[in-house]
């Protein structure tokens, strides 16, 4: 028996509302139903990073919570952070940097990233952060610590660690 629900929220600046199964994932709402397929379907478990989106300013695993559980939730995906015609700057700095290869993580990785660099400047510790009441700094231990829950096949960790250093240089 499916139970459907009608689901409203902002994706990308614009309200949606959608009807759908309650146990459709805010990943395959996405995909299958909103069509922004840059967010992609990797482990679907959690564990690669592929479906990282942004929603209310905190980063997740799209594959991981049901669409239904994001009634009025702000969502920000790779459609949403620049177009092809104005880039934005994380999204200029791995096409300079070369932080990417195959291409498949790199929508999740620059979700991630985008959130990782408001984390810092928010102040938020991370677990090798040494003191957890200062103010977090940007190094690449602190980089490469946030950015674990996005597995890059190719490795191309050290360019998406510069590409993430460029950006958050010039936004500090």
């Amino acid at each position: 028996m499916t139970v459907a629900a009608e689901i409203s929220f902002v994706v990308n600046g614009a309200g949606r509302t959608l009807e759908l199964d309650t146990r459709t994932t805010l990943l395959d709402a996405l995909r299958e139903h909103l069509h922004l397929t840059g967010t992609k379907k990797g482990c679907d478990h959690g564990q690669c990073g592929a479906c990282t989106v942004i929603v209310n300013g905190q980063r997740i695993n799209s594959c991981l919570t049901l669409a239904v559980m994001h009634r009025g939730d702000s969502i920000t995906t790779i459609e949403g952070l620049g177009t092809p015609e104005h880039l934005h700057p994380l999204q200029a700095a791995f096409v300079g940097h070369d932080g990417y290869q195959c291409g498949y993580c790199t929508p999740g990785q620059i979700c991630s990233a985008a959130a990782v660099i408001d984390e810092i400047k928010a102040g938020i510790p991370s677990h090798v952060s040494a003191d957890l009441n200062a103010a977090p700094k940007l190094t690449e231990t602190e980089l490469r610590e946030r950015m674990s829950g996005n597995i890059c096949r190719c490795g191309a960790y050290s360019n998406i660690v510069e590409a993430i250093t460029e950006v958050a240089g010039r936004l500090a």
